[in-house]
């Protein structure tokens, strides 16, 4: 009940976004209908085919055909180049890739003439993207990504970095696909990108958990995608992510919630002319009726689904579908056509190297085979069957995915608030000389080693974060301002730590409970302690002390915009001020991340802001 609620929510929300993006397209027309200048007409056709690519795409192409005629008129050079380009792009959300190929080739052709070397990356990153040799593939991007790192094109190069990882989880290297995707987490974390370039990694990292059964985790990454996709009014890929949940949900057997989804991503598919949703969502459509036993459906849903994939020669789909559609031929006794399906099927799947594809035939020929007493082969397939799966499953090492997982969320809250060498210096002092540290000595060493390592790689990767925004960084700091971030970034530090530390320390507590009689008087004594601990406010106080002399009198400052505003709203306000996360906000305050979006959207509220205001850049103003 409550997943069928949260899509009725995300519908809703999606025409509220859309009259925004309505609002901001109107605006760019009646501004293209007075312009007297080729130049600036140029220039709003652009705008608009940024405005409407993920949600209009057939009037995106108008306005960028419009954008290359003026450019190509009046010699805009890098302009006509980004046209070109656009039109590409245009081609590949669309998959009509012949088309995409085409452009992306003239687009390079061009930038390399005219030495746009921006222009040579962006479009040899797309190339990749389309070519079918995934080796060659990563080639490209690795160039492209050298290209944009030398530029100092660090969004572009982020963006690189994630599809990249796409290359590389098509390859079947999962592990090494997650890590490049958190290393293109982290690149973005240190920018101010785009929301969807997140999203775009989190639809990669739901495919990645969805393949390792780690359902749940990928359905909680594909709603966070599409949370951000509804919200930038990108209707392209909220079709992507309605079919990712919509698959995820049936292979967890919620087929209400599956086909919910399902039909939401093929609606939208069908209205933009998304090929590859569309021939996707017909198939996963036609496997949920299987399922559920209504094979006429189902044969309905997977004969379009083929014609459509023949129709358009995407002969990859169509060997997924083939596949389940010989086990409706199976399901009904029609052996026949189902070994030929199967044929067909697995002869797809080896010329798209499609492993998983591969081994999902095996299994079905056993259950054929089985079915018409051919028990020697069902004997063969049920070895490659076997031979290929734990192939397949040695290429998900589990534990190197989540110890990846845990080094990102970790060097991510110290990337927010690592420092130079001296400043570790401190904390390890500061780390030495805690309280908790003296009373529960081994408990405290413990914890000593593990802030020490947190500490060795945050410095690490502050180091990596300095590089890329040391020329950006203006020379405005004095010595007491950097003495008291310092401070601040000491207090901030342990305010992230310190529920978690308690949180521990209580579990181990009760663990020492259960031991002799010696330690029944020292287990209350800390227990309250703890309580204690837990409960005081000082160390908000020591916070806010810090973050008012560093960002002049912030507190002060946002009291005269809204006198009413609570204590507890202007704590939020300064987390928010400090970049921090909503999951690490919502740690700090111990409350769910739903909660602090709604107090959020309060205090929002309350400072007298537009809805199309962002309350983050609003409060690095103040």
């Amino acid at each position: 009940m409550k997943n069928l609620f949260s899509i009725v929510f995300l519908t809703l929300f999606i025409s509220v976004f859309s009259q925004d993006n309505k609002r901001l397209v109107d605006s760019l027309n009646i501004e293209l209908n007075s312009a007297n200048h080729d130049s600036i007409r140029l220039k709003l056709y652009e705008k608009l085919y940024s405005a409407e690519l993920y949600s209009n795409p057939q009037k995106a192409k108008e306005h960028v055909t419009n954008a290359m005629n003026i450019s190509k008129k009046i010699g805009e050079k890098l302009s006509h180049n980004r046209a070109l380009y656009g039109l590409g792009a245009y081609y590949y959300i669309t998959r009509e890739l012949d088309s995409s190929d085409y452009y992306y080739a003239k687009s390079l052709e061009y930038a390399k003439k005219h030495d746009f070397k921006e222009m040579v990356a962006k479009t040899m990153s797309s190339q990749a993207l389309t070519e079918k040799d995934l080796d060659k593939a990563i080639k490209m991007r690795d160039t492209a990504n050298s290209i944009l790192l030398e530029l100092k094109s660090y969004l572009n190069y982020a963006v690189g970095v994630g599809q990249r990882a796409a290359l590389i989880n098509a390859k079947g290297n999962h592990t090494k696909a997650y890590e490049e995707s958190y290393k293109a987490l982290r690149i973005l974390d240190t920018i101010k990108a785009e929301p969807y370039r997140k999203a775009d990694i989190n639809i990669q990292l739901g495919e990645i958990e969805e393949k390792r059964g780690n359902r749940e985790e990928a359905i909680r990454f594909y709603n966070d995608a599409l949370t951000i996709f509804i919200e930038t009014d990108d209707f392209v890929y909220q079709s992507n992510a309605y079919i990712d949940l919509g698959f995820t949900y049936f292979n967890l057997k919620d087929y209400d919630n599956a086909l919910i989804n399902l039909e939401k991503g093929v609606e939208l598919a069908e209205k933009y002319r998304l090929k590859g949703n569309y021939s996707r969502g017909l198939g996963h459509l036609g496997i949920i009726n299987l399922h559920k036993e209504n094979f006429p459906k189902a044969r309905d849903y997977l004969e379009k689904g083929i014609a459509f994939d023949k129709r358009f020669k995407q002969f990859g789909p169509s060997g997924f579908k083939l596949l389940h559609l010989g086990r409706v031929e199976i399901a009904e006794g029609n052996y026949s056509k189902a070994f030929d399906n199967l044929e067909e099927a697995l002869k797809l799947s080896k010329e798209d190297k499609n492993k998983i594809g591969e081994r999902d035939v095996y299994r079905t020929y056993i259950e054929l085979y089985e079915k018409t007493k051919k028990y020697k082969l069902a004997n063969d397939y049920t070895k490659m069957y076997v031979k290929l799966k734990d192939s397949l499953q040695r290429a998900f090492n589990n534990k190197e995915i989540e110890n990846l997982k845990i080094s990102y969320e970790t060097e991510k809250k110290e990337a927010e608030i690592a420092i130079q060498n001296e400043e570790i210096k401190t904390l390890n002092a500061q780390a030495k000389n805690d309280r908790l540290t003296k009373t529960l000595y081994g408990i405290g060493m413990f914890s000593f080693l593990v802030i020490a390592g947190l500490i060795y790689f945050g410095f690490k990767q502050r180091i990596k974060k300095n590089k890329i925004e040391r020329e950006k960084q203006e020379e405005i700091y004095k010595q007491e301002i950097a003495f008291k971030k310092k401070e601040l970034a000491s207090q901030t530090l342990h305010l992230v730590q310190k529920n978690t530390f308690i949180q521990e320390l209580k579990e181990n507590l009760e663990k020492i409970k259960k031991s002799p009689e010696l330690f029944k008087v020292e287990f209350r004594r800390l227990v309250m302690l703890l309580k204690k601990e837990s409960a005081e406010d000082k160390d908000w106080e020591v916070f806010k002390s810090y973050f008012s002399e560093v960002h002049n009198n912030f507190d002060q400052k946002i009291k005269s915009i809204a006198q009413d505003i609570s204590e507890k709203e202007i704590r939020l306000a300064s987390f928010l001020r400090m970049n921090l996360t909503t999951k690490e906000i919502a740690s700090m305050l111990n409350v769910l991340p739903d909660s602090v979006l709604k107090s959020k959207y309060r205090l929002k509220k309350k400072l007298g802001l537009a809805k199309e205001q962002d309350l983050n850049e609003y409060l690095n103003t103040l």
